[in-house]
């Protein structure tokens, strides 16, 4: 793990995640009766479950909006979720005026183009694996895993490891 990544993970107080292609693989299933459906892996959502018990607080910003994310947002307990955003960034400037937070204590998780300006903007801005290239390429970092295969728990353990609060994090499972 880079030194980098980690000097950038300390400040960190709020984790923002993207949807399609993050949480989930980014594949789009609509049932007959025009429905839609989204698997999410349960790595990812009990890293970000661990980040919020270290007292780092989280959200969502997604540019399609659907009930099953507003679903897994509350079944996770994260407070910020924003559905049907293509400025990202204007969304996130009103929630650090909000929390009272600068772009420096933010940490970002995407894979597509409208994630880049986030990306770029914020204290620790990431991409998954499979992310489009582009946006790979001016991440500050890319997991080693795939969007929906458990790149945001390996993100969620960055900033724990950066702040020293991973180990503490496991041990209240043992």
């Amino acid at each position: 793990m880079s030194t980098d990544l980690l000097q950038r993970g300390k400040a960190i107080k709020l984790a923002v995640f993207d949807v399609d292609g993050v949480l989930t693989d980014g594949r789009l299933y609509f049932l007959e009766d025009g429905s839609e459906f989204k698997t999410f892996n349960t790595l990812d959502g009990q890293g970000i479950k661990m980040l919020m018990n270290a007292g780092v607080q989280t959200a969502i910003i997604s540019g399609r909006k659907t009930p099953v994310v507003e679903r897994r947002a509350k079944n996770l307990g994260i407070p910020h979720l924003f559905q049907g955003r293509e400025d990202k960034l204007v969304v996130l400037d009103g929630l650090l005026q909000q929390l009272g937070l600068s772009y420096e204590q933010v940490a970002y998780l995407g894979d597509d183009l409208p994630d880049l300006p986030v990306i770029r903007r914020v204290g620790l801005g990431m991409a998954v694996a499979n992310a489009a290239d582009f946006v790979r390429e001016h991440a500050h970092g890319v997991t080693r895993a795939r969007g929906g295969e458990g790149a945001a728990r390996e993100f969620c353990e960055l900033i724990l490891r950066a702040q020293d609060r991973l180990d503490a994090a496991n041990a209240a499972y043992l």
